[in-house]
């Protein structure tokens, strides 16, 4: 792999890091708006219904209902979660780049 790749490598992940951040908060907006809340309820209620219409006892589809929606919740708090790494992870590797380029100025002027 030429330093050129590499370097072309560097960019195409510094891309990422900080895009990728963006979308997962931009999805979790999405995900927990009001409007997604309405849909999620509508779509709890109808998933509920069904489950008793298809003679489900009612205890039972609580529950079903209730493990329904926890899918959702829990994407949810997952995608939180790797975006804060991501962020995290991405600041540091930042913080790592700027130490390592001043060390190297440091090197330069040492040089001189």
């Amino acid at each position: 792999m030429s330093e050129h790749d590499v370097e072309e490598l560097k960019g195409v992940f510094d891309v990422l890091s900080s895009q990728i951040p963006a979308l997962i908060r931009g999805i979790i907006a999405s995900v927990f708006s009001e409007e997604a809340g309405r849909e999620m309820g509508k779509a709890a209620g109808a998933f509920y219904k069904g489950l008793i219409e298809a003679g489900i006892p009612n205890d039972v589809a609580i529950r079903m209902t209730e493990n329904y929606i926890s899918v959702f919740t829990n994407l949810g708090e997952i995608m939180k979660k790797l975006s804060y790494k991501m962020e995290r992870e991405g600041k540091i590797k930042k913080e790592a780049e700027e130490e390592k380029g001043e060390e190297e100025t440091g090197e330069r002027a040492e040089e001189q």
